[in-house]
């Protein structure tokens, strides 16, 4: 028997297929009927964001879940963020002249309001700066310590007034106000003496009041007299121990006293700017209504 004899000996062995055998799986073998896919697999694409699709390629269904929110997130994860160009040094100067001309114009306007207006805007903006310059030098207050202050007779009282302006001992408060250092002073001269005298120049009416308030509750000392508007008499105590740290830690160093006392300078001229520009742009504006109502009487009179 020769090869082809053989071959077509073991083919005639293999049982035949059916049509239906042949084809490809349709979409109703693999899923089911359609009313089967759409209870089946319905809630999937409300799930997280997600999207359910179908496709048919040469009779074969492709059935894929997509997860949107992944891919929205996967975008602005790869995506940077654009840089911050750097400007050179001719770009800010060229601006910086541009602010300055815009500036200029305004000053230079022949409009008084406009000038008024932009010299107030400008003052305003510098009072917020100072004051939030000065909030940097508060400081937060220690908790009071718990002390019996020692009740003096009306003899007493009159004759350590009498010793404290007999004597020479002095402690100055000049333009820094209170500081670290003034109670430090205050505990030195009493060492040796019962009474020192404060001595507050400059100081604006009303305000030893306040220094005598502050220095008695940092140096617990007793007040025994004010004298004018920049002497405080104080009188150490019968009991008086000096303390280890004679300067209270809630207090500024001398330094930072003096950078206070400029900005508060200049806070309060700056106020006082803007307060006098208020007034000339109201002057301004009144003078602005007389003149157009005399316009209008003018006219009124020259059409009569």
């Amino acid at each position: 028997m020769g090869f082809i004899q053989r071959c077509r000996h073991h083919l005639s062995r293999v049982p035949k297929l059916v049509d239906s055998q042949l084809r490809p799986p349709t979409r109703t073998h693999l899923l089911g009927a359609p009313s089967q896919i759409s209870a089946k697999w319905g809630h999937v694409r409300f799930l997280n964001g997600e999207r359910v699709t179908l496709s048919m390629e040469n009779d074969v269904v492709k059935f894929t879940v997509d997860n949107q929110s992944a891919k929205v997130e996967d975008k602005t994860i790869g995506k940077k963020m654009p840089k911050r160009l750097k400007m050179s040094r001719k770009a800010k100067l060229s601006e910086l002249r541009f602010y300055r001309l815009k500036a200029k114009k305004k000053m230079t306007s022949p409009n008084p309001e406009v000038r008024i207006r932009y010299k107030l805007e400008k003052a305003k903006r510098k009072e917020l700066w100072l004051i939030e310059k000065l909030r940097n030098f508060d400081v937060p207050k220690a908790p009071e310590q718990v002390y019996d202050p020692e009740s003096l007779t009306e003899e007493e009282k009159f004759y350590l007034k009498r010793t404290g302006e007999k004597k020479k001992n002095y402690v100055p408060v000049g333009r820094r106000g209170v500081f670290g250092g003034v109670v430090l002073n205050m505990h030195l001269h009493w060492k040796k003496h019962e009474t020192v005298k404060v001595i507050c120049k400059p100081c604006k009416p009303g305000q030893v009041h306040e220094y005598a308030e502050e220095l008695a509750r940092l140096s617990k000392g007793i007040v025994i007299d004010i004298k004018g508007d920049n002497t405080i008499i104080f009188y150490r105590g019968k009991n008086y121990v000096q303390p280890k740290v004679m300067s209270p830690p809630d207090t500024i160093s001398k330094a930072k006293a003096l950078e206070r006392y400029k900005f508060e300078q200049s806070l309060e001229h700056t106020s006082q700017f803007i307060e006098k520009l208020e007034k000339e742009l109201e002057e301004y504006h009144r003078y602005v209504a007389l003149y157009k109502n005399r316009e209008q009487v003018s006219e009124k009179s020259n059409k009569g």
